[in-house]
């Protein structure tokens, strides 16, 4: 319990740093003016035995220090801000992640077949989708046409229409030398269709009848 400390009277203030060298982390408590080491202490595993937060407050800690000649000793420290005390905690926690992850990918180096493999089968109902360019048709393109049906020897004339009327004015202009068509049921059908009939001009009595007994 951090209650049970002087905290008034600290033995010592200083400044901390964490280190780290392989897959050990140091804790290193220095001088704030000078730099010069006062106490540190290796952490092999956090948490663990070398780092220990007290039951009663979330700002001060029990660390176990050494002084490289195989003396230890376990001393109270705090912080005067909690941001500080937080940092400190992801500090640790950050570099020993990062040493559970070296460690998995090099036991995945040396034993491959051993890692967890990776499952690219489709799930039952899962689909996928493909967009694939320069597939799609355009609008328009050009595409199989289909022919047009031809008469014999080449022919396409069609019948005109039945009861088609003609421009007043025009009359139907007959071939001088009518073409022989070959005799085939097209073209028999074409040369015996009705061909329209000139209407018989009116003469210019009929037209001014009406007038010529007109008085005045």
């Amino acid at each position: 319990r951090a209650a049970e400390w002087q905290l008034e009277q600290p033995a010592w203030s200083g400044r901390m740093r964490v280190t780290a060298r392989g897959s050990v982390a140091f804790i290193k408590l220095e001088d704030k003016t000078t730099g010069e080491l006062f106490a540190q202490a290796p952490v092999e595993q956090f948490p663990g035995i070398a780092v220990e937060s007290v039951t009663d407050s979330s700002r001060y800690f029990v660390i176990r220090v050494e002084d490289g000649n195989g003396r230890r000793a376990f001393i109270g420290v705090g912080f005067v801000d909690r941001g500080d005390a937080f940092d400190f905690n992801v500090a640790l926690q950050d570099h020993f992640k990062w040493v559970k992850q070296q460690s998995e990918l090099a036991k995945q180096a040396e034993n491959p077949e051993q890692g967890p493999k990776l499952d690219l089968s489709f799930k039952e109902g899962q689909t996928i989708k493909l967009n694939i360019a320069n597939m799609k048709k355009k609008e328009g393109a050009s595409g199989t046409t289909r022919a047009r049906p031809m008469a014999p020897a080449g022919l396409s004339l069609l019948p005109p229409p039945p009861g088609g009327k003609l421009p007043s004015g025009e009359r139907p202009s007959s071939l001088s030398n009518p073409t022989q068509l070959p005799r085939t049921p097209i073209t028999d059908s074409l040369l015996s269709w009705p061909q329209p009939t000139a209407a018989p001009s009116a003469t210019t009595s009929d037209v001014w009848g009406d007038f010529a007994t007109a008085s005045g």
